[in-house]
């Protein structure tokens, strides 16, 4: 790694990068000092299995401090499922229900785990929703959705499953291998590799968590956003658990004891940016003498388009592979998923290159923050340089 970083900003940039990588760093400092409130960000890349970026900036944010990660946890989840699949053990074209009995009615019966995990299922949340500690219980969701209308016929359309997704695909691991999702991933993913990426937070970790900063949009981000007047789709709120009273608040969520504790595998992980770029180096790439976790063809499944056409919640256009996004701006091979406060994380085989990014300032107006943009480009531009 190269020498050490410092600007001359109001929040100071530290970290290291390998020779060659510097322009990453240079965005990084760029878009740190262009912020008009501290985004307490961490950034790690890997290329082919070796670290090569590891910078972090803000007031009260290191290196090694854990925070929410959001949907980047689907990636976890998702990673699973292919891991489980390869294996032969989870049958992608084998109905739900021949692992889960109780998932049957308005079509349930007839999903494939291929489009249960691509969204496809319909099933989004209950009609009165979940309070704190019921969404923090992938068994209390999975038993609660086994019998619930879905919003379409099952494998017929596919709307993203913000909230539930992960513990849908988590009963179906567990009722095919007597393992909860979290047990597996700890087992075969999180601590083979030491990754500080977790679905439930060991309590004596818990002096490195720090928790999701509310939002601090500035007035013309406010004004942008009153401008645009975008109708909000009819499910969003079903989806995101804010069609309940009162409406669910992201930010609590994250922070909420029992979310960190129990760590959903739809949205409650926590963890670091070097824990989300190493998951997805340990996938596709050899590290530290261990063979990447994903056969060629199991990574080439992750990325291959399983939903064309439009999410009926989110309104966006050909959007997952085998459950995690796909990753347009990076290429065809590439896959991974973002995460509500702004963080995102993905691999990609073609280039060897695994990227990790989180905020703990909630970026406006959530989701994955615009600055990825900035930084995957320089990234993809020095990779192609190194």
């Amino acid at each position: 790694m190269g020498a050490r970083v410092g600007v001359s900003t109001n929040v100071s940039v530290s970290g290291t990068v390998a020779a060659g990588w510097e322009p990453v760093r240079e965005e990084f400092a760029a878009f740190v000092a262009a912020e008009a409130h501290s985004p307490e960000a961490q950034l790690a890349v890997y290329r082919d299995g070796r670290r090569v970026v590891d910078l972090w900036a803000g007031e009260d944010t290191d290196a090694d401090t854990l925070t929410g990660v959001y949907s980047i946890t689907k990636g976890g989840a998702f990673l699973v499922v292919a891991l489980l699949a390869q294996d032969g053990v989870l049958e992608l074209e084998r109905p739900v229900s021949a692992y889960w009995p109780e998932f049957t009615g308005g079509g349930k019966e007839r999903l494939t785990v291929r489009q249960l995990v691509s969204h496809q299922a319909g099933l989004l949340n209950t009609a009165e929703g979940f309070d704190y500690a019921e969404i923090a219980d992938d068994a209390l969701i999975a038993a609660r959705l086994a019998a619930q209308e879905p919003h379409w016929e099952p494998g017929t359309a596919y709307g993203y499953h913000a909230f539930v997704i992960g513990a849908l695909t988590g009963e179906v691991v567990r009722r095919a291998t007597g393992r909860s999702l979290q047990e597996v991933f700890e087992e075969r993913i999180r601590a083979p590799y030491g990754l500080d990426l977790y679905m439930g937070l060991p309590p004596a970790l818990e002096g490195r968590w720090k928790p999701v900063l509310d939002m601090l949009p500035t007035p013309k981000q406010l004004a942008a956003a009153a401008a645009g007047g975008n109708a909000v789709p009819e499910l969003l709120p079903v989806a995101f658990n804010a069609h309940r009273e009162p409406a669910m608040d992201l930010v609590v969520y994250a922070n909420h004891p029992k979310v960190k504790a129990l760590g959903p595998a739809s949205a409650g992980g926590v963890g670091t940016a070097r824990g989300v770029a190493g998951m997805y180096a340990a996938a596709i790439s050899d590290v530290d003498g261990r063979p990447p976790l994903l056969e060629p063809e199991t990574a080439a499944e992750c990325a291959r388009l399983h939903t064309p056409g439009d999410d009926r919640v989110t309104a966006g256009t050909d959007q997952f592979g085998l459950g995690f996004e796909r990753q347009p701006a990076v290429g065809p091979r590439a896959f991974g998923h973002s995460g509500a406060a702004g963080g995102q994380g993905w691999a990609d085989p073609a280039t060897g290159i695994a990227y990790g990014y989180t905020r703990r300032r909630f970026g406006f107006p959530g989701g994955a923050a615009p600055e990825n943009d900035r930084l995957t480009a320089a990234v993809l531009r020095a990779a192609a340089q190194a």
